[in-house]
């Protein structure tokens, strides 16, 4: 495994499940084929992926000092983040549960071999 180099964003509010589809279609890929990619995907969850994804290129060229040109996304997931817990009234007076669930994004982007 070569150089790597990561970012997370954190409290995004979008579900993690609908980010996880737009990130499986980046995975393996290069990253100026990524964000152009991501350009031009209707979901909403482009967006604070392709931001993730610039923010991990970002760090391997300030610390490592490779461009985005020699790196792929070695690995990216969404996972849960903490959930807003909100009710709604139900029939005969209960109260039904709402949640507004947020995700936690990571991107590994590495080096070709």
């Amino acid at each position: 495994m070569g150089i790597e180099a990561r970012a997370v964003i954190k409290h995004v509010h979008i579900s993690p499940r609908k980010v996880r589809r737009v990130a499986d279609m980046v995975r393996g890929r290069g990253v100026n084929e990524a964000l152009t990619y991501l350009k031009f995907l209707p979901q909403g969850a482009a967006r604070p992926v392709a931001k993730a994804i610039k923010s991990a290129a970002a760090n391997a060229e300030d610390v490592h000092g490779l461009s985005a040109d020699e790196l792929y996304i070695a690995r990216i997931t969404a996972d849960d983040g903490p959930r807003l817990k909100r009710w709604r009234a139900g029939p005969r007076g209960r109260a039904k549960p709402i949640l507004k669930r947020s995700a936690h994004i990571t991107v590994v982007v590495s080096e070709w071999e």
